[in-house]
């Protein structure tokens, strides 16, 4: 049974990221030393992976920014006023989209779904051109290639990508963004022939705006982008990825309509009713990436649950089509529990970060192969059990929120904000409590 990773943290487990960015956005460091520290952070996530036994292990989640930033200089889409004049975007052009500099502001950035992550939203016009002019998802599927780990390169799906984007000042309100899906299509094709040529086998575009309620031409986007790429991607196996809601009954049945898609992920902790659309119809001979394990908060999987969870789904999909995933990206939970060296053992055994939920997703994957590791799974009973009953569990609550509170006015950038959402939005709704950032 296969395991897989939506995505996860950047910020590294001591925020070795943020530091470096600090450090460089100030000049005290060289653009050499920012990628030395994210090089490295890279290997170390491949490799945790990787010896955490995690089948399709994903690349291109890195970003110093966010995501869709980094899609924006895929597709070379830079407003006019950074005075980009082509070629490869550097850091300056890319930092200057995200922060400003002395003479032009930033881009617009907004929330990222119902999260705390932030993204910087893309400025397109009719007039907007289009050029491969950052090859980060490439340069990074070769770079985890030649540590020996073999990954499923990620990319912002296009459609969703249109869909996060708004109008350039002084643009016609009638213009939609939408209208550009011709335009960026001849990108992708050049991203996807390099990824084949390099040797993935997988390719996974992140489409989130399926959980949206799309209006029908938004939803005919999907299999004319689809339509168009499948002659591109022939040969590879291809994951449409979707999280943190439902995805509509009219969504759903064109996802799963889609030719040229192979596989498709499903937030399976937010996406109740989804569950529903899935065992009730399920294309034969297609993967379902099962994201039972919650990439968004900071407890232990409930692992007796999500175990009976999968099992119901493999009479719908078939034992060799069902993939254990995580319901998102990990990227919006804390990165590791190893380094709460103040936390007792008890409270410990209560929760999971980034690198505990991997573990988790592969435990799970293992016990649907017949290879159950018992011992595991009563731990992990107990400390479900102990956690409910525990009367520890109201004080931890509130000095969650107070630190929360005393904390959330010094976040710096971004990504500060995640264990906030993690923690906060979980520790402050059990108790009663609204914390808004």
């Amino acid at each position: 049974m296969a395991s897989h990773i939506v995505g996860y943290p950047r910020m590294g487990p001591k925020r070795e990221l943020k530091f470096a960015l600090e450090s460089f956005w100030d000049g005290k460091s060289s653009a050499e030393d920012l990628e030395k520290v994210a090089t490295d952070l890279r290997a170390s996530i491949w490799k945790q992976m990787a010896d955490a036994g995690i089948k399709y292990i994903p690349s291109n989640t890195f970003s110093y920014y966010d995501q869709v930033l980094d899609t924006t200089a895929m597709l070379g889409a830079v407003p006019d006023r950074y005075s980009w004049t082509g070629g490869e975007i550097n850091l300056s052009t890319y930092f200057s989209m995200a922060r400003g500099n002395a003479t032009v502001p930033a881009m617009e950035m907004t929330k990222w779904f119902d999260t705390n992550y932030h993204f910087i939203v893309p400025e397109l016009a009719p007039s907007t051109k289009f050029s491969y002019s950052s090859h980060k998802a490439i340069n990074e599927y070769k770079e985890a290639k030649a540590l020996g780990v073999d990954t499923v390169p990620v990319l912002v799906g296009p459609v969703s990508y249109l869909l996060l984007s708004k109008a350039a000042k002084g643009v016609e309100k009638s213009f939609s963004p939408l209208s550009l899906l011709s335009s960026i299509l001849p990108v992708y094709k050049e991203v996807i022939a390099q990824l084949k040529a390099a040797g993935a086998s997988w390719i996974q575009f992140d489409e989130p705006t399926l959980v949206k309620d799309l209006e029908s031409h938004q939803l005919s986007a999907f299999s004319a982008a689809y339509s168009e790429l499948e002659s591109a991607l022939s040969g590879l196996n291809v994951l449409v990825e979707t999280y943190f809601a439902d995805v509509p009954a009219d969504s759903y049945k064109i996802l799963t309509s889609l030719s040229s898609v192979t596989a498709y992920g499903f937030d399976l902790e937010r996406g109740t009713k989804t569950l529903e659309l899935v065992k009730s119809g399920f294309p034969a001979g297609k993967y379902l990436f099962a994201g039972v394990v919650d990439g968004r908060n900071i407890w232990a999987d409930d692992l007796a649950a999500s175990l009976a969870t999968l099992q119901s789904l493999e009479a719908v999909v078939g034992k060799d089509k069902l993939v254990v995933s995580t319901s998102c990206s990990l990227m919006h939970t804390a990165v590791d529990l190893v380094n709460e060296t103040k936390l007792d053992d008890e409270i410990k055994s209560w929760l999971a970060f980034a690198a505990q939920k991997v573990v988790e997703v592969n435990a799970l994957a293992k016990a649907l192969a017949g290879q159950k590791d018992e011992a595991y799974f009563s731990a992990n009973a107990a400390a479900l059990a102990s956690r409910r009953s525990s009367p520890r569990i109201h004080l931890l609550v509130r000095l969650v929120c107070f630190s929360a509170r005393r904390g959330a006015a010094s976040c710096a950038h971004p990504f500060d904000l995640v264990v906030f959402e993690a923690v906060v939005g979980v520790y402050c709704k059990l108790s009663g409590e609204l914390f808004i950032i």
